[in-house]
């Protein structure tokens, strides 16, 4: 999680967390995922290499306290990016969100420079909903989504 969250994509694409010591990722997982878990039962789960079970990244189930749906949430470290891994994680993620935790509606947020990310997510059958400013008021985001009633 450390090297993830300071990684150049995560910072180019998603902002600093102000995480920079181990203690730091730690405190992050706890007051981010575990919470979430503890609140909704749901959150952000580790991706693992099928081949040799190491950690590649994070996918997740999130709420924002700015958005009225659930969205999903994934990143992985630099040297397994484009090989199909957020797709695969994505999708599998998708239908957790419909299937078990009973979710008829999906967003995503992504900026619009990030189009690797974009593509992933139009290949997932989410669409472009609506541009809007990051609560933070730092970035712009685009808010994609999927609806599994229609």
């Amino acid at each position: 999680m450390l090297e993830l969250l300071n990684g150049a994509a995560w910072l180019r694409h998603i902002g600093d967390r102000g995480v920079k010591t181990l203690d730091d990722a730690q405190g992050y997982i706890r007051n981010g995922p575990l919470q979430m878990y503890a609140r909704l039962g749901f959150g952000s789960y580790v991706v693992e290499s099928k081949d040799t079970g190491a950690a590649i990244g994070t996918c997740g189930l999130l709420k924002r306290d700015f958005l009225d749906d659930v969205d999903i949430g994934y990143a992985l470290l630099p040297q397994h990016c484009g090989r199909g891994y957020a797709s695969e994680a994505a999708s599998a993620l998708l239908c957790y969100a419909r299937d078990v935790v009973g979710k008829s509606r999906v967003l995503a947020t992504v900026r619009a420079a990030n189009v690797d990310s974009v593509r992933v997510l139009e290949k997932l059958g989410l669409r472009f909903e609506r541009a809007m400013m990051h609560p933070d008021g730092d970035r712009e985001i685009q808010v994609y989504a999927i609806d599994f009633t229609q």
